[in-house]
């Protein structure tokens, strides 16, 4: 049974204008209630998903020396690899049981922003890896762009509003490792619960099950997708940015059953993030008597770096 709402991209691109108005009603009350939503029509070609996990899976299966010598220093894991048990939620001092590596915005154009973000690192040994992530990082930047008009409609602002905000934007694409489980663990699971940084998340195809959210009764549920569809959801970002009318949902990667320990999981989100100085400021529309103002105002550059200091990527 899936336990999130759907809502098909399609009908937003159609051009008509009762299924944008309905699909864009769909996915605010997604948003509100839920905080998380499944989505087709998304065009992401599966093709593309399909190259983007068997490039993902190599290189993870490459010897650890050669994927250390993918990481970076200095960088907080920002790009490239980041190994095995650096990251924690920021109420958990457990490192989370994987590792991964961050592909992040390439700018082709003249913008100076390009002096703001590092070169992402050349993987060698795995056929198309680089030309693979961006294909697919341009793929989740074109939906992602379509569901981020919707909800400013949703939101009573202009249709663009976050257009040039994240034109070449610190988006990320991470593609995540959980190897398998050896030994019974301390006090750590695959992702402890936490929340997104940033304005939402793309998700497409887990390897195996585990992603789970906690609902408004308190109860943990599985996050499950027919098929094809992707995972949405509300980050921190947009939470702050709309005064909490949009949620950002705690969610977590709980641990196989024991007679699954000996197998891997994949996971591939795209964290849709803004240029560096955006405000997240609270939209006023927002602000009220039942939603009095909860947010101080600060940049998405300044709430990124602290959010990293708190997770452990960043001293």
């Amino acid at each position: 049974m899936q336990t999130i709402p759907t809502v098909d991209l399609q009908e937003f691109w159609s051009g008509d204008a009762d299924k944008q108005k309905a699909f864009v009603t769909q996915l605010g009350a997604a948003f509100e209630d839920v905080g998380f939503v499944a989505v087709k029509g998304h065009g992401i070609p599966e093709d593309l998903i399909g190259q983007l996990y068997e490039n993902v899976k190599t290189f993870f299966s490459l010897p650890t020396d050669v994927k250390v010598g993918a990481e970076v220093p200095g960088l907080a894991g920002q790009r490239g690899y980041t190994s095995f048990g650096k990251e924690h939620a920021k109420q958990s001092d457990a490192p989370d049981l994987k590792e991964f590596f961050q592909f992040g915005q390439t700018v082709e154009d003249d913008d100076p922003i390009k002096s703001e973000y590092p070169d992402n690192v050349q993987v060698e040994g795995v056929d198309d890896f680089n030309p693979t992530m961006l294909k697919a990082y341009r793929a989740f930047e074109k939906a992602g762009g379509a569901l981020l008009e919707a909800i400013a409609i949703h939101l009573g602002l202009p249709n663009d509003y976050f257009s040039d905000k994240t034109q070449n934007g610190n988006s990320i694409l991470r593609a995540i490792h959980y190897p398998p489980i050896t030994e019974e663990p301390e006090n750590a699971i695959r992702a402890e619960q936490h929340e997104d940084i940033n304005l939402i998340t793309l998700l497409v195809g887990a390897s195996a099950e585990g992603l789970q959210l906690l609902n408004k009764q308190n109860e943990w549920l599985p996050i499950t997708a027919n098929p094809g569809e992707i995972v949405v959801n509300v980050g921190d970002m947009l939470q702050r940015l709309t005064n909490n009318k949009l949620r950002s949902t705690t969610h977590r990667v709980v641990n196989p059953p024991r007679e699954l320990w000996h197998t891997s999981r994949y996971s591939i989100p795209f964290f849709l993030h803004p240029r560096s100085e955006m405000k997240l400021d609270c939209l006023e529309s927002c602000i009220g008597e039942e939603a009095p103002l909860a947010y101080e105002p600060t940049t998405a550059g300044e709430y990124l770096d602290e959010r990293l200091r708190e997770i452990g990527l960043k001293k």
